[in-house]
This record gives C-alpha cells, structure tokens and sequence, in this order.
C-alpha cells in the first residue's frame, strides 16, 4: 500500500517539478562524465609527458569532486524543502485519516530511494553517452591518437557517482525525517490559507544602503581594476567581502525600492497586469535575498572561471606558434661576466655533443652593463613607477644584443629584421604590464648611455619581439643595440638556439629524450661549468617540453573551468527555478481570480514571462557587471599567457551560459504556465 503511494506521488512529482529530476540526471551525468578523464586518456595513444600530465589531471578533478559533491548535495536538500512545503495538505491529509508520522516517513523513505535509483539510472546512461564526447575534448587538449579508443564505461567513475549520490540521498532521507517529526496538523492545515504579506521597507533606509553599496563596490572596483599593483592577499580578501556584502545590501535594497518605484510611476503601474506582475517580482526577490546573493557571486565565478580558463588555453595554442619557432634553447646565465664564456664547449667536455644533435642554429651572447639598470632606464618616472610596481628588481642590469646578432636569429625564426643608425637602440618588450611602465619612459625621454655611449630610442614606443622559445609573452625588456657598443665587452650570458637535426616528429621526439636524459644527468655536478663558478643558471629549453607544458596547463584549466562553471550554473538556475515553480504553484488561487475579473490569458502569460524572466536576470545583470572588473583583475594574471583571445572566451562562455541558463528560464516558464493552467 506505502509502495503504491509512494509511485502514485512520483508521477505526480515528474509532472509538477520535472526541474528537480532533471537537475538530479545532469549532476550525475556531469559528475561521471568528469570523473572519466583517466579511463579516457588510458584508451588514447599519448606520450609519457601527457599521461602524466592527465594523471596531475585525474587528481585534481578526483579532489575537485568532494567540492562538487557538497555543492550538488546542498542543492538537492534545498529542492526538498521546497518539494516537502508543496505537499503540507497532503501530509495533512494522511494525518487526518490515522497514519502516525513513521508511516509517512516510510513513504518518503520509498519515494527518496526510487527518485534516487530513477535519476541515478538514467543520469549515468546520460553521461556514459556523453563520455563518449570527452574523447573528443582529449584530443583536442593533449593531441592524443584516437586509433585504440572504443566504446568505453567507466567502472570506477560508477562506482564514485553511486557513492556519492547515496550519500546526497541518505542526507535528504534524514532531513525529511527531521521535518516530519515537527509536524503539527494545525500549521499543515492553515498553511494554504496564509497569504503572504509585502512588507514595504523604509525608502529611505532602502536608497541609503543602495547608495552605500554601490560606492562601497565602486571602491573596491576601482583598486582590483586600477590599483592592483599594491593589493595584498590580506587587502584582496577584504574587497571580496565588500563585494560579498555589497552585494546582498543591493538585493536587500533593490527588493524594497523596486516596488516603491514601480507604485509612483502610475501610468506604469496600472497598465495591464503590471501591478500584479511587479507585486509578485517583489515578493520573491523579498524572499530570496540571501540566496539571491549566493547565486549572482555563483555565477560571477562560473563566468569568470570559464573566461579565464578558455582565454589561457586559447592564447597559449596560438602563443606556440608564434613564440617557439625553434626546437630547442641552450643557454648559460651568469651572474656576473665571464671571459671566454662558451657554453657548448663546456656541454661537449662534460658528455653532450649538442652539434651533433642539430641542424641549423645561431650562437650569440648577450651582455649586462652594471651602470645601466632598470632604476637608471625609469629615470625621472622611477617612483612613479615604483608606486605602481614594487616588488621588481630595480638594480638589476638591462639585457642587450647586439644588432648583427639579433637579426641572424630572427633569420632563423623566419621574422623580419631590425634597422637602426650607430646612435640608436630598439626596446624589445611583449610582457604586458612591463611594457606599459618601459612606454611611459620612452615617449617622455629615452635616452639611455650604455657603456659609456649615448643612445636614442628609434621608436617612442617598445617593439615586439623576443630571444627565447616559450609558450608565454614573458619578454621584459630586451636592448637591441649597434654592434660596436659591445666591442670589448665581456658578456654574461651564451646563447645557443636552433632546430634538430631529425625532420619528422618521431625522431624529434627520440632526439629530445636523449638529449634531456643527458642534461639532466649533467645537472647532477656542475663543478666544471662556468654558471657554478658565478651562481648562475643554465637551461635547456626545448619545443617539445615547452608544448607539453602548454598542453597540460590549457587541460587543466580548461577541465576545472568547465567542471565547475558547468556545476555552479546548474545549482544556479535549479534554485532559481524550483523558488519559481513553488511560487507558481502558491499562486494559482491568485491567477484563478485574474481570470474570474476578466484577464486575458495572454496577458497572464506575458505577466508569468516578465517574472520569470525579471527574476532570472536580475542576479545573471549584476554578475555579469562583477565580472566586468573581476576579469580585469584577472588578466593582470592571465597576460603572462596571453589574453589575445579573450573575446572569443567570452563569447564561448556566454554561449554555455545561454544554454544551461537560458534553458532553466525557458523550461521554468513552460512548466510554470501549465502549473497554473491546472484549474483554469
């Protein structure tokens, strides 16, 4: 008997909050298809590198998950109460009738574990399906070769979605049983006949905090947007609770305006069914301030973390095809200069031939003036900079190359050289931040003395342009000066950077091996080079560990934004949607009445659209106006990799927005219309 209620309840729920068991089947989708990375990788042909790159990977999504789970079951116990508060007459009902209260928990004990075998049932044949898709994503992430891949399922993804949905669920029975026990049939029986009231908060009080907020939030704006050089993890902490508490202070104040000012503008107000429409927006935004709070800073960091993590995927693609033209980078850096400097030749003494390894390539040194530092180039603008600045090393010397070489290294790059008459010099500089500082010095003076000369800027502004292969715009400044300033100079660092000898990719990949192995077994003494000598670094750089660095970083990045923003924008829109289904079903009597004085029923319809759709954007508005300034701030971090592609992230991440979103828009309006349809 229990049993057969307990179905009889489900089809009734699958019908009036097909939301809930919807969110249900694409959490545990999302959930297992995350959790599929490692079997993916398995059934892909990739190099060691990359497999242990997507093993780095399968850890984190593995710890990222506890995350996920807290969130996924937070949400679920929240669309319970809200489901447990439609059915009161109900529970009433079987009070009235003799069933004690352990009875009813017995039923919803039923109801939680078929809803739970449904949604986990039909979620995991949803994401073993999609999983199927992730190999697409795998290859485009780690450049894998499909050639092994079959049609897979994950026992170990099951195995952790089931474990950790059984224990959502077991939270939920549990909760349910705790709010059975406090039933009173008295409150179960009035609870349909209580009309909520619209308190209307003070104005004033209402447009003093609103005015407080927004210029708390305009100053926190202002620092993490403009003044971010000087902000501390302490100083950034306190901007992220003003923004918090700012935010909830304008929900606050915005739910007691908005009604207010709705009221005195009257030709608006009473026109069709704008009075009901703003009276209801009000009562529920009146309602839901602190969740509305919590959802506008979920999806400030769904849009700030799908951003981020597509641009620095994005720009670092494109950044290796333009910044590592070579196959690989010898290079010795001293700390001070050394005669003789010849870092091949102390390579080849200590086990490794680099020659014999390579093709063409371009030997060059570069040089350190100790007069000519950061703090003698800013000049008249070096506390202004340092102001803005001021964790760089002012007293370090400048880099400088000298022309000839320069330009046979840009022929080896396949880029254009470099001009200049016997009295100038070129800025090299591509890393963001330090070429606005290095341009605010060139357009006031830029004259510079290098070894006793005097040198003009070519330019009044810095140049494009790099020395060393990288995935990254981390050029800070590099001097390229005529030859003969350098004549007789000592230099403190030799550079040696060009292609293997091997064409295709195979024998590349052999050739890299080898020649790491030895270096790192190299590494092992250093007595016999000259960087030991001085404190120095040497570094071999090649193409191939640079991409995998590259490769596994956009991964990363790309499988945390996406788990996350997929996850946040999920709980967002159910928790917006389930509030506006109870309201909808709440409400009937109120649209049952529209009818009886004469409402037309499209004018109800565009009354139930302009509140689910006020009610859906008003926290997605101001989200998207956080993430203005956030993105700011967190491209001070990204321009190190690259932020040229950030328009296309944004666009790709609106477009995920729109879908998830958007979707829980449309299907809570379809669904809330055909609520109150019922008994029309």
């Amino acid at each position: 008997m229990l049993f057969k209620l307990s179905l009889s309840n489900i089809r009734k729920s699958l019908r009036d909050y097909a939301i809930y068991f919807f969110t249900l089947i694409i959490g545990v989708s999302v959930f297992y298809v995350f959790n599929t990375v490692s079997a993916t990788v398995a059934m892909t042909v990739i190099d060691s590198d990359k497999r242990e790159i997507a093993r780095i990977l399968q850890m984190g999504i593995s710890a990222l998950s506890v995350f996920v789970a807290g969130v996924l079951g937070l949400l679920i116990v929240y669309a319970s109460r809200f489901l447990m508060k439609r059915r009161n007459k109900e529970f009433a009902l079987y009070l009235l009738l003799g069933m004690g209260k352990g009875k009813i928990s017995v039923i919803l004990l039923l109801e939680t574990v078929i809803i739970g075998l449904g949604s986990l049932s039909v979620g995991l044949l949803l994401g073993i399906g999609l999983s199927q898709l992730m190999s697409a994503l795998v290859v485009s992430l780690f450049e894998a070769d499909m050639t092994r891949y079959r049609f897979m399922v994950s026992g170990d993804a099951i195995v952790s979605t089931v474990i950790c949905f059984a224990i959502m669920y077991l939270v939920v029975m549990i909760f349910n049983s705790v709010v059975i026990s406090r039933f009173k049939l008295i409150d179960l029986i009035q609870s349909g006949k209580k009309s909520e009231q619209i308190k209307l908060k003070n104005p004033w009080l209402c447009i003093v905090l609103f005015l407080l907020a927004v210029s708390a939030i305009g100053y926190a704006y202002y620092q993490v947007g403009w003044n971010y050089g000087e902000i501390t993890y302490k100083i950034m902490a306190l901007y992220i609770a003003i923004g918090a508490v700012s935010t909830f202070l304008i929900f606050w104040s915005v739910s007691g305006m908005l009604l207010r000012v709705m009221m005195s503008m009257k030709k608006v107000y009473y026109r069709s069914l704008n009075a009901f429409t703003f009276r209801q927006i009000s009562s529920k935004v009146n309602t839901m301030v602190f969740s509305m709070t919590v959802i506008c800073l979920m999806l400030f960091v769904t849009i700030c973390t799908l951003s981020g993590a597509f641009s620095m995927r994005n720009s670092m693609n494109a950044n290796l095809k333009e910044l590592c033209p070579a196959d690989f980078e010898l290079s010795a850096n001293l700390n001070e200069p050394v005669q003789n400097l010849d870092i091949v030749s102390e390579f080849k003494d200590n086990g490794l031939d680099m020659i014999s390894y390579t093709g063409e390539y371009e030997r060059f040194y570069t040089y350190g003036d100790k007069n000519f530092t950061l703090e003698s180039f800013c000049g008249l603008d070096l506390e202004k900079v340092k102001s803005q600045f001021q964790f760089l090393d002012y007293s370090a010397s400048e880099q400088l190359i000298g022309l000839t070489d320069y330009n046979a290294l840009m022929n080896l790059y396949g880029k254009e050289p470099l001009t200049m008459n016997d009295d100038e010099y070129i800025l090299l500089c591509d890393f963001k931040s330090m070429r606005a500082i290095r341009d605010s010095v060139l357009e006031t003076e830029g004259d510079i003395i290098v070894y006793g000369h005097v040198l003009h800027s070519k330019y009044r502004e810095c140049q494009d342009g790099f020395i060393s292969i990288s995935a990254q715009h981390t050029n800070a400044g590099i001097f390229v000066v005529p030859d003969s300033i350098l004549e007789g100079q000592i230099p403190n660092a030799d550079y040696m950077i060009g292609n293997y000898k091997a064409e295709d990719d195979t024998s590349k990949k052999e050739t890299d091996s080898i020649l790491r192995k030895k270096y790192n077994d190299m590494r092992k003494d250093l007595s016999g080079f000259s960087v030991h000598k001085t404190g120095g670094h040497m570094n071999l750089n090649t193409k191939i560990d640079i991409q995998n660095g590259a490769i596994g970083l956009g991964a990363i990045a790309t499988f945390m934004g996406l788990y996350i923003g997929l996850v946040f924008l999920i709980a967002c829109g159910a928790i917006l949607a389930l509030k506006e289904l109870s309201e909808s079903v709440d409400s009937i009597g109120r649209y049952e009445m529209l009818r009886k004085i004469g409402a037309d029923e499209s004018d109800i319809s565009k009354s139930l659209f302009r509140q689910t759709g006020i009610f859906f954007l008003l926290p997605l508005i101001l989200a998207c106006v956080h993430s203005v300034f956030g993105m700011k701030y967190a491209a001070y971090f990204l321009e190190i990799f690259g932020t040229e592609k950030m328009t296309e992230s944004i666009a790709a991440t609106s477009i995920i927005i729109l879908l998830i979103y958007g979707g829980y828009f449309l299907i809570t309006y379809f669904c809330s219309k055909s609520i109150i349809k019922e008994r029309k």
